[in-house]
Order: structure tokens, then C-alpha cells, then sequence
């Protein structure tokens, strides 16, 4: 029997229609009020943290390395959007798309330049210099005043982070990722994780593939740093400490690594947990702890391991199964 697949044309348009009736849904829901004020700030929350895990999938899921300065391109990302809004040179539709690009292709810009000396080493020293990396930038955030108004925070900045504004910037985040992850250079990534050093007796250029997509990376985490901005209205450099880069890989972990999927439930889940066991307030983060503890035992590899969503396999596994039980009990009525 002829196996039934979608046509690629088909599979784009049910993936568009049903982000745009998510999106459409969510705004909705935000705008009536249905949700309490507190949800829907950790809705839009969720959505930073997924814009982080999924960018830091690249380099730690699909790349196999070990980056521990996410959180310094955050910042940059964050501070430059800010900054740039602060100014309001442009209009305001404008002005959210300029700073925003701006975030990005600055933090890409410092990945770039921490990615070309770092990326030649691995596992626990790049650990160790990624992360020097992101406090080096918390303490001259810290020690320029003039700019970044230092300790005291920089105030004033519009709000600019809407619920369409932040998650039409997470489908942008995952469909760039996933194209890049299917395109030859995608497959080039993979086999640096694979075995780097096959892949580059097979002629592939380890580290332009890796700096590659360490600017990626540092591209979304820029992007995301600014939404962040835009949310608060108020940045302060103690927001991007060692922690929140913790924070982000461990999201990744819990999630699978190499599954965008995973990183997408994993930055629901732990960003959600603190604010819906409230009622707990004294034993939430241990429950939260105990939780992490407990999936980590049973489920080394993450909640999905390296498995990612497709909607349209999905549809053709229950079509062909609705298909072969048609033929079976046909074949069993005819004998």
C-alpha cells in the first residue's frame, strides 16, 4: 500500500494557520483581561525564556558545545534595545523593529569576537572563559554610569514587549533555527557534534560553523535580552549574573538537548512552576528543586531527548494507521 505524506506546500500552510490562530488566540485572551495580571506577565516571561533555550539549544544541543555567558549576550542585547528607546527617534513600530535588530546583530557582533579565540577550546574550558565572558560584561554595565546608568539601573525605557511583539520574535526564533538546522549548513553543525574530528577530515571548516553558530546564538539571546528590556522598563545589571545563564542551559537540559520542542515545554514549565505554587510560598523552590531532581533520575536524556515536534507527522502516522485498519479489517471481512 502507498504510504500517505503531506505535499511540503500543504505542511507550510497548516503550520501557518495554526501559529496564527495561537497568536491570534493569546492576544485575545491577554487583551480581554481573562488572564490575572501576574499570569499574564509570566506568559510573556515564558516567551524570553523560550527565545533563550531555543538559541542556546544551537550551540549546546546542536553543536555540542558547553557556553556558560548566555546571559552577557542578553545583556548586551538588552541594553542596546534599551538604550536605543530610550531615544525615540523613531516611531514607535519603527523604532521596536530597529532596536530590536540593533539587540541582535550587536550581541552577534560579541559572539563573534568571543567566539573566534574561545570556540577553539572545548568542553570545561570554554566553559570557564564564556562564562568570564558574561561577568566581564555585567562589570563594565556595572562601571559605565554615564550609559547604562551602573547600579542604580537604567529607567525610563518604553514598554514596548506586548504579547504579539514577544512571541511573533519566538515563531521568527524557531523557524530561523530550524532552517538553519535543515539546511547543509545545519547538517555541517551536527556532524561537528557527532565527531569534530571526522568532520573536518571530511573538509568542513569546524570553526567558521562553530563561531556561525555562536553569533546565531548571541543574535537571539541579544534579541530576547531587549524584549526583556521592554518588559520591565527598568534594567539592572544583577539580572544578568552567572545564575540566569544557569538558569537558561538548565532549561535546555530538562528539555533535551538538540530538541526545540523540548526547549519550548522545558521554558514553560520552569518559568511557570514559581508563580503557580505561590500558594506554597514557603516550599515552592524546594518542590522546584525536588522536581528537576526527580526528572533528572528518570529522564536523563530530558523530556524529549533530541525528538522535535511535527505536525504534519504527526497527521500522516494517524492517517496511515486510520488506512491500515481499514485494510486489515477489509481483509478480514473478505476472508
Amino acid at each position: 500500500m502507498k504510504q500517505f505524506h503531506i505535499p511540503m506546500p500543504m505542511r507550510y500552510g497548516m503550520n501557518t494557520i495554526l501559529i496564527i490562530a495561537l497568536l491570534a488566540g493569546g492576544h485575545f485572551l491577554m487583551e480581554s483581561g481573562v488572564l490575572p495580571r501576574a499570569h499574564a506577565n509570566n506568559v510573556i516571561q515564558v516567551g524570553f525564556f523560550i527565545i533563550l533555550a531555543v538559541s542556546l539549544n544551537l550551540t549546546a544541543g546542536y553543536l555540542g558545545q558547553l557556553p556558560l555567558g548566555h546571559a552577557g549576550f542578553m545583556a548586551v542585547g538588552a541594553y542596546v534595545g534599551a538604550i536605543f528607546w530610550r531615544s525615540e527617534l523613531l516611531p514607535d513600530g519603527l523604532s521596536i523593529m530597529v532596536g530590536l535588530l540593533l539587540a541582535g546583530l550587536v550581541a552577534a557582533l560579541f559572539g563573534v569576537m568571543i567566539g573566534i579565540p574561545s570556540l577553539r577550546l572545548r568542553g570545561d574550558y570554554l566553559a570557564i572563559i564564556t562564562l568570564g565572558f558574561g561577568e566581564i560584561i555585567r562589570v563594565l554595565i556595572n562601571n559605565i554610569p554615564s550609559l547604562t546608568g551602573g547600579a542604580q539601573g537604567l529607567l525610563g525605557i518604553p514598554r514596548y514587549s506586548s504579547f504579539l511583539v514577544v512571541y511573533i520574535c519566538v515563531v521568527l526564533t524557531c523557524v530561523a533555527v530550524h532552517t538553519l538546522m535543515k539546511s547543509r549548513h545545519g547538517r555541517a553543525i551536527l556532524s561537528i557534534r557527532e565527531n569534530e574530528i571526522a568532520a573536518e577530515s571530511c573538509g568542513i571548516n569546524t570553526t567558521y560553523y562553530k563561531v556561525m553558530a555562536f553569533a546565531f546564538s548571541a543574535f537571539f539571546a541579544g534579541v530576547a535580552g531587549a524584549l526583556f528590556a521592554g518588559n520591565l522598563g527598568i534594567l539592572v545589571p544583577g539580572e544578568f549574573g552567572f545564575m540566569t545563564s544557569i538558569n537558561i542551559l538548565m532549561i535546555v537540559v530538562l528539555g533535551g538537548m538538540g530538541s526545540m520542542a523540548g526547549s519550548v515545554i522545558a521554558a514553560a514549565i520552569l518559568t511557570s512552576l514559581p508563580v503557580l505554587m505561590q500558594f506554597m510560598n514557603q516550599y515552592r523552590m524546594v518542590i522546584y528543586a525536588l522536581l528537576l531532581i526527580i526528572v533528572m533520575i528518570f529522564k536523563p536524556t530530558g523530556l524529549l531527548g533530541n525528538y522535535d515536534f511535527s505536525l504534519s507527522r504527526i497527521l500522516e502516522k494517524i492517517v496511515r494507521r486510520r488506512r491500515s485498519g481499514k485494510a486489515e479489517k477489509g481483509g478480514a471481512d473478505h476472508g
